[in-house]
């Protein structure tokens, strides 16, 4: 499989939202997206058009894609800003992080290396903000998802020692790799 791992465009957003509404179908979704189907399904397009807006600025939140050859994507993961002492999922940050979420690789596409692609761009983009420089990168997930804790430790992730509180589940675990 040859693919393309980049930033998704501003005008991209109904395949943004299409590939989000698979994921969120996904057996796993339940334990690996703080959304469900439904819930993202009664959204209007002018919310999936101003997400997809804010990742392509790439201010505060970016969402990279696996793109093949045809135009299809089969794969994405987004990065969210947190500044020392807000948090925008579980406890406030400690230190200037970034916060890789919405991680999703279509079946097809699982064991293939895009993922590693993903969070390769995931990380290449959070060690270069500058302003100020982020000290640690950080994700969560639940501890019944074997398959992401996997993944996360394939891609050099570690556990922090650290669980939060986080939406539906009582406690998510959390990984980081620090700079």
């Amino acid at each position: 499989m040859e693919h393309v791992i980049r930033r998704v465009r501003a005008e991209e957003w109904a395949k943004a939202r299409d590939l989000r509404l698979e994921a969120l179908q996904d057996p796993l979704a339940p334990i690996a997206f703080y959304e469900s189907y439904e819930q993202a399904l009664g959204k209007p397009d002018s919310h999936w058009q101003e997400r997809t807006s804010s990742a392509a600025a790439g201010v505060d939140v970016v969402q990279f894609v696996a793109e093949a050859a045809d135009g299809r994507w089969d794969g994405t993961a987004s990065v969210l800003v947190e500044h020392k002492g807000s948090a925008r999922i579980g406890r406030p940050a400690q230190v200037e992080q970034t916060h890789v979420v919405g991680v999703f690789m279509r079946q097809e596409a699982r064991g293939s290396g895009l993922a590693e692609g993903l969070f390769r761009a995931a990380l290449e983009w959070s060690w270069a903000l500058d302003s100020p420089p982020v000290e640690r990168v950080r994700l969560l997930f639940h501890s019944d998802n074997a398959r992401a804790a996997a993944l996360y430790r394939k891609v050099g992730f570690v556990p922090s020692g650290a669980s939060t509180p986080v939406p539906d589940d009582e406690m998510a675990l959390e990984y980081e790799i620090r700079r």
